[in-house]
């Protein structure tokens, strides 16, 4: 089972690349986020005639997140619980096997900023999520844009952006409490010396020739799901791509 994430900062922009990157890969499942775009307008035939099933939620320019998969889901549901109506940033798919939670965590601007403090509440709401939903035994995998590099492989100056939003003390602490409940980051269990880039600042002139990036883009697992993970990768030729994203999709394959 290969199971891939990309944030596409606009689906409808991405198309191309993310038609392309399905194509060439086939992956069986991609979780996506920042769609970006309402549900009315999300290109389900598009994705159809692709091959893929189609599961969705989004907002008008901003957030959003979706899940493709050649399987037939069994069920899907998003945010913290149903009444939830904040900002579109989770999606729960059941599938008869294993189930795949895709989020879009909160970037928090800066560490001194609101956004910042909100990007922490909802983690720290995630873990309850996870501690309450699911049980240790659960093949559950979790996937997305977690916007945080968990370590100092994970950015190009862990010296110069200590302390910066995605690379801060509070976030760390935040993220190791989710992995306290029993998840491995399948990338590095695979990739233990790779820095494995995912993202790419579109401010920072070159960034992807210079190889000043960031690994903020996951793929985690419970015990019984990262036990049979096989393999995991980053692909970061879509970012050389036209029109890419300013970050590339990243894949982890399991027997399950």
């Amino acid at each position: 089972m290969k199971i891939a994430s990309f944030n596409a900062n606009g689906i409808r922009a991405r198309m191309p690349v993310v038609l392309r990157w399905l194509e060439e890969q086939v992956p069986d499942v991609l979780c996506i986020q920042e769609t970006k775009v309402q549900d009315s307008q999300f290109p389900v035939n598009a994705f159809e005639d692709a091959g893929y099933h189609s599961v969705f939620r989004g907002q008008k320019s901003y957030n959003g997140v979706a899940v493709l998969s050649r399987i037939p889901p069994v069920s899907a549901c998003f945010g913290f619980n149903p009444d939830d109506d904040e900002q579109v940033r989770l999606a729960r798919i059941d599938f008869d096997r294993f189930t795949v939670v895709n989020t879009y965590v909160p970037q928090g601007q800066s560490p001194d900023s609101e956004k910042f403090q909100y990007k922490l509440d909802w983690l720290s709401r995630l873990r309850r999520y996870f501690e309450t939903g699911f049980g240790a035994s659960d093949p559950l995998i979790w996937a997305g844009d977690f916007n945080i590099a968990p370590h100092p492989i994970d950015v190009y100056d862990p010296q110069a952006l200590a302390g910066s939003v995605c690379y801060h003390p509070l976030e760390h602490r935040a993220l190791d409490a989710i992995r306290e409940l029993g998840f491995t980051d399948v990338y590095r269990k695979h990739k233990p010396d790779d820095p494995g880039f995912s993202f790419w600042d579109y401010r920072i002139p070159n960034a992807l020739k210079r190889k000043l990036g960031w690994r903020i883009d996951h793929i985690w697992a419970t015990a019984s799901a990262a036990e049979k993970s096989r393999n995991a990768w980053i692909d970061a030729e879509p970012r050389t791509w036209e029109k890419p994203s300013d970050h590339t999709f990243i894949v982890a394959v399991f027997d399950l």
